[in-house]
């Protein structure tokens, strides 16, 4: 057996920094824990190169001692801890002692302070964790501590690092999540010289969501406030029309401490149960109090994972909390007083009122009889209306069945105001023909139910339910990826500003040529933002910030392979792009679906969910007792 020996120190501190110290925003959020727990009220952070060549943090705190400063950087040094009950009620944001001995272990520091009162501060230097002299110097009250050269002796973490502007996209996202934890403290974000993020230290959320999140997502907010047990929960939630997404915009903090956590997702996502749109997700910023005895956080090295003592109590805190802000939105506002009409004009005001801007008549919903141009000229047809546009003079559609066909005719009104109850002979033209007759198909489409399924017999007595959701993604999916020209892209008017949480915003930044592929037109615009210019031709803008988000993500779960992540990107467009449950869709759009179903062209959709489920006649008879 080889010889047991005792590490030495310089290799202790480096196996410990590879725990701490993953990236300059781990060496950023430690930094910026000691700035809070010293009762900094104004905190600035620079950084360069994504902070790996450069960052600095300065703030307004307590500042240390002279004689402290070697201390501060000695593995399992803390003002935060002193015996092993303190553990059990952890109220500081660091706490290990670890956090300077390691960054000063890989990088080199510098590190200036002033206690309040004194009349100079002092510095130290260290390289690769071996310090210097302390030595006097003149410097503003509080603690500056500047880290260069991040991970020079250890060469090898450098190719796990990302490009330049996705490292300084995590750090911006470390401070964004601190200054949402505490409004009271002014954090100022400077990226290469130039400012991304400054909030207003006014100690209210709503300023720091404001500067932090964006104008789009502060705007769409409900405040709540609630708990029980002991257990509060407080904050914003987003309104139930404008879910996101993804999940990335759902920020919770535990006792002050940015956390990652299921538990709470799931209590959110429970509240918003049949209030938000399928495939959109309700956003956050969520301050939950739990009595520190009640809370472990030294379950993990980053800590952005707790453990709770009880799961139960604080997830019916967050639910029933969101749950009853949901509900009292919902609830019906008090009836306007308005004066009645009669009261509030005269006669010859209220005859006016008729001819002055009163809506122009439309044809009401119903049967009407027209006379096609093709296939039987002169043979009027019963037709029932669709769809109509109410503008005057704008057509409208009417559909028919004859001889085993679908025909859609398209009605152009006479005259200014579409009154059809007398349509001309030429005023009605077939504009499309849909089904083949029914003898020369194998299957017949029944109908269709909850605006998703279709549902379609065929000629050996069997029912298929047919999710035309999943049916004509895969439909887009196959398109898309067969496509080797270049999707097409509309240019916006008015360019989107889509804002993204700091790993998200990143992967962007990294990836504009491959989003250049699929027609999005994205560009930096600072803190957080990206501004598009240019969308998929078959994407409404509308839904584009979505679609964009969705794609963020997937960018951000950093697969290797550009082949596996061209597809996830594929999926999210197809996904975007087809049809949605709940959609209004015509016979034709049906037909053209069951075909590629039933023939067997599609089975599954791009995520691998079944397109269809088959009930023989013997399933419903059995369901029925009758078998």
């Amino acid at each position: 057996m080889p010889e047991i020996k005792q590490l030495p120190s310089h290799v202790a501190n480096l196996i410990a920094a590879g725990e701490v110290v993953e990236r300059s925003a781990s060496v950023a959020k430690e930094l910026l824990e000691n700035a809070i727990d010293a009762g900094a009220s104004a905190i600035v952070v620079e950084l360069e190169r994504g902070g790996l060549t450069y960052l600095r943090v300065t703030d307004n705190g307590c500042g240390i001692a002279p004689g402290q400063l070697p201390t501060a950087f000695l593995r399992h040094a803390t003002s935060k801890l002193r015996t092993a009950e303190d553990l059990a009620a952890i109220g500081t944001l660091g706490f290990r002692g670890e956090a300077l001995a390691a960054i000063s272990a890989v990088s080199h520091v510098d590190i200036f302070s002033r206690q309040a009162g004194a009349d100079s501060g002092a510095m130290l230097h260290l390289d690769g964790g071996v310090p210097g002299e302390v030595q006097p110097t003149g410097c503003p009250e509080g603690t500056t501590i500047v880290v260069r050269d991040l991970f020079y002796n250890t060469p090898a973490r450098m190719k796990f690092m990302k490009k330049d502007s996705a490292e300084g996209a995590a750090v911006s996202g470390i401070v964004t999540h601190l200054a949402l934890s505490h409004p009271d403290i002014s954090f100022k974000l400077l990226r290469d010289g130039q400012e991304v993020l400054h909030t207003p230290g006014d100690g209210k959320l709503q300023s720091s969501v404001y500067a932090a999140l964006g104008r789009d997502f502060a705007l769409h907010l409900l405040p709540i406030r609630g708990g029980s047990g002991g257990i509060t929960a407080e904050g914003f939630v987003t309104e139930p029309l404008h879910g996101h997404g993804t999940r990335g915009r759902q920020i919770f903090f535990v006792n002050g401490r940015f956390v990652k956590s299921q538990l709470l997702s799931a209590a959110l996502e429970e509240a918003y149960r049949n209030q938000i749109m399928k495939g959109k997700f309700p956003g956050c910023v969520l301050h939950i109090t739990v009595p520190v005895q009640q809370v472990d956080v030294n379950v993990h090295p980053a800590k952005t994972v707790v453990k709770f003592a009880a799961d139960k109590p604080v997830f019916d805190a967050v639910y029933y909390t969101v749950l009853d802000t949901l509900n009292g939105q919902n609830k019906p506002a008090a009836p306007e007083r308005k004066e009645p009409f009669f009261q509030a004009m005269t006669a010859e005001q209220y005859k006016a009122r008729g001819t002055q801007g009163a809506p122009a008549a439309k044809p009401p919903l119903g049967f009407y009889t027209a006379r096609p141009a093709s296939p039987a000229p002169g043979r009027e047809q019963i037709l029932q209306v669709r769809d109509i546009v109410e503008e005057p003079g704008k057509p409208f559609y009417a559909t028919t069945v004859s001889g085993g066909r679908e025909v859609t005719y398209r009605i152009t009104p006479p005259d200014a105001e579409p009154e059809p109850l007398s349509i001309a002979p030429s005023a009605a033209e077939p504009v499309q023909q849909t089904l083949e007759p029914e003898a020369e198909r194998p299957w017949r489409i029944v109908g269709e139910v909850l605006k998703t399924y279709i549902i379609c017999e065929d000629a050996h007595d069997t029912v298929w339910l047919i999710d035309k959701h999943a049916a004509h993604e895969r439909i887009r999916f196959n398109k898309l990826k067969e496509n080797t020209e270049p999707l097409m892209a509309q240019p916006l008017l008015t360019p989107l500003t889509v804002t993204l949480e700091g790993d998200e915003y990143g992967a962007v930044l990294d990836n504009l040529a491959l989003l250049r592929e699929f027609a999005f037109a994205c560009e930096d615009f600072g803190g957080g933002t990206v501004l598009v210019r240019e969308i998929p031709a078959d994407i409404r803008p509308e839904d584009a910030p979505a679609t964009l988000e969705e794609l963020s993500h997937k960018l951000a779960l950093g697969r290797a392979d550009p082949a596996g992540a061209r597809d996830e990107l594929l999926h999210t467009m197809a996904c975007k792009s087809a049809i949605k449950a709940g959609m209004d869709t015509s016979p034709a759009e049906m037909a053209a679906l069951v075909e590629q179903v039933q023939s067997g062209a599609i089975q599954y959709c791009p995520h691998g969910r079944p397109v269809k489920y088959r009930l023989t006649q013997y399933d419903i008879e059995k369901m029925f007792k009758r078998a």
